[in-house]
């Protein structure tokens, strides 16, 4: 039977399942406002106590929240905090609904002036009202993969230096699947990432629950059939490009950019995420790269790697994706 394309509602739905449950977004989400919320410190002598992050796939907003509610506890009702988001998305009702829900939560934070702008992904960016001295953050989170060319991903890391953003925060999940690649491997590492994530289930959600038959159905069962289906028709172009991080890395430095090292609190926040989200399998916490992608064992796990300069969340013997944080070279 042909799977049927899950509606809009279904997808949120069960996206937010899949967010609430495991620790998958919400640690890309943490750990990349994290690395925010430092930047903002380090510019607070100068940056007018204000922030604008860009973010070029906004989705549904969910990694908004957490840093509204950090810049407030550093926010005063004589000393407010200015946040401005301009956020990139696939269509209009999904910005609307995504602004109507980040303007609902940030009035409950009287000391944040929070602004949203919201822009189809594609528009050209012609003026993005940058304000004197702000500290610029640019969001790519799960983004470059989905560029439909190498090209259009190089022509993106040009305009994002051309901003000379204070941090540009860079999430990605491990792959190898690029376009270069044989069909085989592609499949076989699709086939690997994909029993991941349905095996890191077991530890978030019973096997006959509706939200995990939700999660699996209507968001991993439409990855799938997306990626089978540019593979059946030769829509290499459209695939997504799942690297290692060693290739975002070089690619990063290739247009300018410096990692900076993840700190401390950003991996004691995320082996606490993990502490909060496993629930059966035991966690582990790692310091050293592994050549074949992961070290062994069970369960959600935690890996700083590139000399700490990048923090992954793997499960099992698979790093599922990747959080680095970079910044122009002619700003250091």
């Amino acid at each position: 039977m042909i799977m049927e394309e899950p509606t809009s509602e279904e997808e949120f739905l069960a996206f937010t399942d899949l967010y609430r449950v495991s620790p998958y977004f919400q640690f890309a989400h943490f750990t990349a406002n994290q690395a925010i919320l430092e930047a903002f410190e380090r510019e607070e002598d100068r940056n007018n106590r204000s922030i604008h992050v860009i973010d070029f796939d906004v989705s549904y907003g969910f990694q908004w929240p957490s840093l509204i509610q950090s810049l407030s506890e550093k926010a005063t009702s004589t000393s407010r905090i200015s946040l401005r988001v301009t956020g990139f998305g696939k269509n209009l009702k999904e910005l609307q609904e995504t602004e109507s829900r980040l303007v609902s939560f940030s009035k409950g934070f009287s000391n944040l002036v929070f602004e949203f702008q919201g822009l189809l992904r594609g528009s050209r960016v012609i003026n993005l009202r940058k304000k004197k001295n702000e500290t610029v953050a640019v969001n790519l989170v799960s983004y470059l993969n989905t560029l439909s060319c190498f090209m259009k991903i190089s022509d993106t890391l040009g305009f994002v230096h051309s901003l000379s953003p204070s941090i540009v925060v860079l999430v990605e999940q491990e792959g190898s699947r690029t376009p270069t690649r044989t069909f085989l491997s592609r499949f076989t590492d699709s086939l690997h990432y994909f029993a991941a994530m349905f095996d890191s289930l077991d530890d978030c959600l019973p096997l006959e629950s509706a939200e995990r038959l939700r999660i699996e159905k209507k968001l991993l069962g439409k990855e799938i059939k997306n990626m089978l289906n540019n593979y059946e028709n030769n829509n290499i172009g459209d695939c997504a490009k799942y690297e290692r991080m060693e290739a975002w890395k070089a690619r990063m430095e290739n247009h300018g950019f410096v990692g900076n090292k993840i700190s401390s609190k950003a991996m004691i926040q995320a082996k606490l995420l993990l502490k909060m989200r496993t629930h059966y399998c035991p966690m582990q916490f790692e310091e050293e790269d592994d050549s074949d992608g992961g070290g062994g064992g069970g369960g959600f796990r935690v890996s700083e790697r590139d000399e700490g300069r990048a923090v992954s969340l793997g499960w099992q013997n698979r790093f599922l994706l990747t959080v680095s944080a970079w910044q122009p070279l002619s700003l250091i």
